[in-house]
């Protein structure tokens, strides 16, 4: 048992990120019956899909689970009210000042963490109260911060600034990614892209059989203007990188961005003119596989590198 086990009452330090269009119940459930935290995520969901859900996930495991909130949505008020009736214990929030709703949700007894990309915003979550920090660095698909630093960087420097459990995100989908990240000073990781490539994501067949066939280099992180986002290179991707030749206004941008580009791209399966958001490690995804798999091979193959490097001698 570590921090993080401990904290969330999980078998192993793994939690699913709450990604939109490809966390709903099925994906949240799966993982927490195998071990690790999953996460619905509230991003891409209406109030009532949400509570619908939550509702699903409780009769679908008995495990602990919890909700991904980008506070940026428009219906925040709603949405934390919906998960404080059904009971929610666990919740992620990101894209926001965690000042706004940390001491609320943690007054009706939830755990809160916070997803950050620097440590001066790691710090400042901490001051807010949050219980733990999601610590996501620069090869992490979908939104993404503002400083473009790798994870190999970032968690130690957010290890250095605080003292409460930290998570490390962005470029993990193996083992070896885990003990990295946790030799590094994580004391648990967040898998998303690999989680996205499982049978149990509501992503679209499309993009899953996409993701197994990214290259390094195809992705790109885009979009600075509006929110950051590293993407899969394609029509639209290049019709974003056309637009940029031309010196757009951040008006110029929005209007080609439009609206429901993502659940276009990653729910419907369009992978001409939707948004693939996915991470650099989907480089070394070659298969779709269950949730179960995932886990296991994620802990087969730390617990086989650990007792390998005990071997190594300096």
């Amino acid at each position: 048992m570590n921090k993080i086990t401990q904290l969330f009452g999980v078998k192993y330090p793994i939690i699913q990120g709450g990604m939109i269009w490809n966390s709903g119940y099925k994906l949240a459930s799966a993982v927490s019956n195998a071990g690790g935290l999953g996460l619905i995520g509230a991003g891409s969901m209406y109030p009532d899909v949400l509570r619908e859900h939550i509702q699903k996930c409780k009769k679908a495991t008995d495990k602990p689970f919890g909700v991904n909130v980008p506070m940026l949505y428009p219906n925040i008020e709603e949405i934390i009210q919906i998960i404080i009736e059904e009971g929610v214990k666990i919740v992620f929030t990101s894209a926001g000042n965690p000042k706004t709703w940390t001491s609320y949700l943690k007054e009706k007894g939830i755990i809160v963490v916070h997803v950050v990309s620097s440590s001066k915003f790691a710090l400042k979550a901490q001051e807010a109260g949050v219980d733990a920090i999601v610590a996501e660095g620069f090869e992490a698909g979908g939104h993404n911060g503002r400083e473009e630093t790798t994870t190999l960087t970032l968690i130690p420097m957010v290890k250095e600034s605080i003292s409460i459990p930290l998570i490390a995100a962005g470029g993990i989908a193996t083992g070896k990614g885990m003990l990295a990240a946790m030799i590094l000073g994580a004391d648990g990781i967040q898998m998303g892209s690999r989680f996205a490539a499982s049978h149990e994501s509501s992503a679209h067949e499309n993009f899953k059989k996409t993701i197994i066939d990214v290259k390094e280099g195809d992705t790109q992180l885009t979009l600075k203007e509006l929110a950051p986002v590293r993407l899969i290179k394609n029509k639209f991707y290049n019709d974003l990188q056309d637009l940029y030749s031309k010196c757009p206004t951040t008006e110029d941008l929005k209007t080609l961005l439009g609206r429901a580009r993502a659940k276009k791209g990653m729910f419907e399966g369009d992978l001409v003119e939707g948004e693939l958001e996915i991470g650099q490690i989907a480089g070394l995804i070659h298969e779709i596989k269950s949730v179960k798999e995932i886990i296991d091979e994620v802990i087969s193959e730390a617990e086989y590198t650990l007792k390998e490097m005990q071997k190594i001698k300096f």
